[in-house]
Parts: structure tokens; sequence; C-alpha cells
């Protein structure tokens, strides 16, 4: 898979991006300053949500968790959420500016047909659209690169939908997602990437988190994730459904050095004999060696006390102690003299 000029695999270190979602609370000046912070903490992309409320929901949409004061319904919200065709334009030219991705994942055809006009170069499909047929076949009918989430998706019908993409002849990728804010650990499941991995060698697998640490992040990497997807927040006390489930920037900085690492980990495998014949000189500090611990004259019967096991290495082995006792001095030796095999007979 390739957005932009990123080629996204296995192969490369993962594509991070930074999910805004609603967070900008239908402000445009707060979503470019999403981008800029996103762009900063080395993110690769950013991703909003594309809702317009008349096309996608009606007034009797319930409330999955009713946190807003400020908006008598769920559909109230996603209309002061909305953005213009050209406020969109905006953003993306941003993000153009910027050096960085414009994703967004819309939730209605109208959606899909003005973030197709701006030119956004892959799609993401939501976790709650996975089996929505209806905006699947128009997105797959752009012939554009295709990233599903997994969250409300049964393993069998994640890997359906990523093989019905491919036969289309999109490219796509995977992640692996559990919607629940914020993810515990003991339900990450990160044994379910290791499925997804397995079942999909060919094409991106990757996560999209909601636990707001980096660390889950860091363990899909390298195990062997493409792309990771976070939430952000520009801090933990801002108002929104994700902020919890969402990284500050300084997090987010974290999650983009400590997934390099451990692809880095990954992609170099280490033979261990080849690694110790490059530490010869380490190996020799660090190592011990049999040394006289008192001097010992020329003729002298060598003894057990007069044998030590010291620092540093590069002399005889312990294994050789018993070989040496009983044998005698063929020349005066000085107290910590190393022994060797040509000092006795």
């Amino acid at each position: 898979m390739r957005i932009d000029d990123r080629d996204i695999s296995r192969a490369h270190r993962p594509y991070i991006i930074a999910e805004i979602a609603q967070a900008h609370e239908g402000s445009l000046g707060n979503a470019m300053a999403f981008i800029d912070a996103a762009k900063e903490s080395g993110a690769d992309a950013v991703k909003f949500q594309t809702h317009i409320a008349a096309e996608e929901s009606t007034p009797q949409e319930p409330w999955r968790v009713a946190f807003s004061r400020q908006d008598a319904s769920r559909y109230d919200y996603w209309k002061r959420m909305e953005f213009t065709l050209e406020q969109w334009g905006i953003l993306k030219a941003h993000c153009d500016k910027r050096g960085i991705s414009f994703l967004s994942s819309p939730f209605s055809l109208t959606a899909c047909d003005w973030l197709e006009r701006l030119g956004m170069p892959a799609w993401k499909v939501a976790s709650g659209e996975i089996n929505n047929d209806e905006l699947l076949e128009r997105i797959l009918a752009t012939g554009q690169p295709v990233i599903l989430s997994t969250g409300l998706a049964a393993h069998d019908e994640a890997l359906a939908t990523t093989r019905r993409v491919q036969a289309n002849g999109n490219s796509v990728a995977l992640l692996h997602c559990t919607t629940r804010y914020p993810t515990p650990p003991e339900e990450e499941g990160l044994n379910l990437l290791s499925d997804y991995l397995q079942a999909l060698p060919d094409i991106p697998v990757g996560l999209s988190d909601h636990s707001g640490t980096p660390h889950p992040a860091v363990i899909a990497s390298y195990l062997g994730a493409s792309i990771i997807e976070v939430h952000l927040a520009l801090h933990k006390g801002m108002f929104g459904p994700d902020i919890s489930s969402s990284l500050t920037p300084s997090g987010l900085r974290a999650l983009v050095d400590g997934t390099t690492i451990a692809w880095q980990m990954r992609q170099n495998p280490v033979d261990k004999g080849r690694q110790l014949g490059g530490l010869g000189k380490e190996r020799s500090i660090f190592g011990r060696s049999l040394f006289t611990t008192v001097p010992i004259p020329k003729g002298t019967r060598i003894t057990d006390a007069m044998l030590g096991y010291k620092k540093p290495g590069g002399g005889l082995p312990y294994a050789e102690r018993d070989a040496l006792i009983g044998r005698t001095a063929v020349r005066d030796m000085p107290v910590h003299h190393m022994l060797g095999t040509d000092d006795v007979r």
C-alpha cells in the first residue's frame, strides 16, 4: 500500500495516523492546531471524521454516551461538528502545506463525494461502517487504498470484507481495534492482531488503539503492525468523548519513537554467535583468567592456593585450573601474572 509518498508494509517503519475525530469541537482553528500538533509529534497522517447530520442520521439516533450538555441530541451534536466542503478544503490545504497526509472517515455518500473532490489519498472505514455495503461500494469505486477497522466486526466478517476489497482491486489494510474507551490492557487482544498477521501475510495489518498510552502500539509494532492509529488530544483536560482514550502530543512523540525502535528490532534479528564475534574486546574486559596470587619462583610446584580467577579475560579459563595444579613453573612469575600453558611443564 502507498499513501501519498509513503510505502506501507512490514518492510517499512509503522505508518502513524493521529486520529482527531471530533476533538476539534466544531472549530476550524482547533482542527488546524491539531494538524500542527500531529505533524510536530511525528505522525504521518491526521484523520478526521466527516459527519453531515442530515445525510447520515436522524433526531432519533441515541447517544452512545450522553457526554454533551450543550447538544439536546446526538443529531444536534453532529450538526455542531460539521464543516462545510470549503472548510474541509482549508484543512486539506493546511495538511498539504505542513507535509502531513489528510484522511477523514466518511459517514455518508455525500461525505464520500466531498472527500473525493478534495483528492484524499486513501479511505479509512470506521469500525461501525465496515458492514455498510452502500458506503463501501462507493469507496471501492474510487479505486483508492482502503484501511478497514475491525472494532465492531467479527473475525470472519473482517477477513471477508478485506478479501472483498482485494477482489475489487483496491489495495487494503486491516486494523485490529477494540471498541472500548479507554481500552484496558486485558482487553487489548493483541493475540487477534497476531491472528490477522498470520491470515493476511501479504497486506498491511495494524492496530487502532484506544488505550490512551503508547505501550500497545510499541508492542504491536514489534509483532509486525504496519499501521498504528491513535487518538490525539492537545491536553488531557479537553472536553470530548475520546479524551481519556487519547495521547497528548508528547505521548504521540513517544509512540512514534517507540514504534520505530520496535520495528528496527524486528527487522534486525540477532545472530548471537556473530554478535559475540564482534565483541572480542568487551568479552576480554568483562571476562576472567587464571592469575598467580603470589610470586612463584622457577621450579615451584603449582598448588591451588597459588591460583586466582580474576579480570581481565583473554588468558586461561577456569576449566584449565586443575590442569595447572601439580605442574612445575618453568620461569619466575610475579604476583598477578596471567598464566599461560607455556608457563609450566
